[in-house]
């Protein structure tokens, strides 16, 4: 009998300045707490609540944010959601994440601070979070410097963030266009061979399962950099 009780991709249908702007951030819960993965773009506490309390959990319980990396629409929304906590979220991160999420440098796509947030845990590669039956930190870099995956070990389930992408519930590769270093991004998806994932839950495309493994190798041995 494992001690957890669910992951989740939640399908965040957001109004980025009148263009819908979809993502698929990841919620896991047991019976203690409940752990979010990613915020989206500023603006979308209500949203978020509403998200939540569809799937059974209340605000109150969310009590752990995991930020995959520094960009806006994994971190838009951080402030307000630590915010209307009244203290009960711990923020967790990547260690080389904290100074952009500190508000101390610059964000590395948009050239601007983010509003300050205090990350209460710093993540290193490998690290195993004893949370929800336990979760793998995979440092992913290329898409970001600060990039993590996150491997939930009882439902073999891979929280890739950017470092890969979906489409009509296939695994793609990160998108070019926004990836700065695309040969460590390239190394990052071949640093996925060796863990035994079932399903991936992709930021931008949701949710894929079946022939994992085979679909990573074509990727890595078929993407140019």
């Amino acid at each position: 009998m494992t001690s957890w009780e669910g992951i989740k991709a939640i399908k965040l249908e957001m109004d980025a300045g009148g263009n819908p702007f979809v993502v698929h951030a990841a919620v896991l819960w047991d019976e203690s707490e409940a752990i979010l993965v990613d915020t989206g773009i500023p603006g979308q506490l209500e949203l978020i609540q509403k998200v939540l309390a569809e799937e059974g959990i209340p605000f109150e319980k969310l009590n752990k944010i995991i930020i995959t990396h520094q960009d806006r629409d994994h971190i838009g929304s951080l402030p307000e959601l630590v915010a209307a906590s009244d203290g009960n979220i711990e923020v967790l991160a990547h260690e080389a994440a904290i100074p952009y999420l500190a508000g101390q440098t610059p964000l590395i796509k948009s050239g601007t601070l983010a509003p300050p947030v205090k990350v209460d845990r710093a993540l290193q590669d490998g690290d195993i979070l004893p949370y929800c039956g336990g979760i793998q930190v995979i440092f992913t870099p290329g898409h970001s410097p600060d990039h993590i995956s996150l491997y939930h070990i009882p439902s073999k389930t891979l929280i890739a963030g950017d470092a890969l992408t979906a489409q009509d519930g296939v695994v793609m590769p990160f998108n070019p266009e926004f990836t700065p270093e695309k040969k460590a991004a390239l190394q990052s998806v071949a640093k996925l061979l060796d863990v035994d994932i079932e399903i991936v839950i992709a930021y931008h495309g949701g949710v894929c399962t079946g022939g994992i493994k085979e679909r990573l190798q074509e990727i890595v041995e078929h993407t140019s950099v």
